[in-house]
């Protein structure tokens, strides 16, 4: 007789929450749909509703945008509302640059730019504090697009910092975790982002695009090594 293995259970998804119309979740989701979870991708910017609940999913992951967490658009005040839903629940969270700073702003922290105007656009060195430096290795560049970052808010534990903007890595509790870079560019994405964004490599501190693509060359290795392991950390037992 012909034996057919059981099937294995399958995943709860993750929420992925996008900021325009051609966001991608890139490598992270990518990476989540290896370990198996479904995407549940839903942009708020353009009118889809948030869960009240994450009790149909493994989790959420909150990415970057153009906008800022300090915008009064209906759907950003909303959207920092809403993290008492997994905050409440305590499901695994990752907010990923302006994700990460809606977070702050939810926790009551600070979001805002540089004393002297500096921004990071382009790869920057990191900097594990001691208790980030016990959960994983981390790489020692990392890639960055914004003008904006963030005061640690009380009661977060510091992961990683960077020369310019102090704050770059922090968790809350046990289940919330905040990065103000980007561990998700798939090398298209990159390639877009150099393209429509190249009007900020002007700004202070920004780097000029070729650095982009020269620098993912040496540096996107280790960085997609540890984005595979921070999300098998954030969601080991979703």
């Amino acid at each position: 007789m012909l034996q057919i293995p059981a099937t294995t259970a399958r995943k709860r998804p993750i929420l992925i929450v996008l900021h325009q119309e051609t966001s991608s979740p890139g490598r992270v989701g990518q990476l989540l749909q290896m370990m198996g979870f479904p995407l549940d991708i839903r942009r708020p910017v353009l009118g889809d509703p948030l869960p009240r609940s994450l009790g149909d999913h493994a989790g959420a992951v909150v990415f970057g945008g153009p906008m800022s967490a300090n915008d009064e658009e209906d759907y950003v005040r909303r959207e920092i509302d809403w993290l008492s839903v997994p905050l409440a629940e305590d499901r695994p969270f990752l907010g990923i640059c302006l994700g990460a700073q809606m977070l702050v702003r939810h926790l009551g922290g600070l979001v805002g730019p540089h004393v002297d105007g500096l921004t990071e656009i382009g790869w920057y060195p990191l900097n594990a504090t001691r208790q980030g430096a016990a959960l994983m290795d981390w790489p020692d560049m990392v890639y960055q697009f914004h003008r904006e970052g963030f005061t640690l808010p009380d009661g977060a534990e510091l992961l990683a910092t960077g020369e310019h903007y102090e704050n770059q890595a922090f968790r809350y509790g046990a289940n919330a975790w905040g990065i103000q870079f980007h561990g998700e560019l798939t090398l298209a994405m990159m390639h877009r982002w150099v393209v429509r964004g190249a009007h900020r490599f002007e700004l202070p501190g920004a780097q000029i695009g070729r650095a982009h693509l020269d620098g993912r060359l040496v540096y996107d290795a280790a960085l997609r090594r540890w984005m595979a392991s921070f999300l098998k950390a954030i969601f080991r037992e979703a």
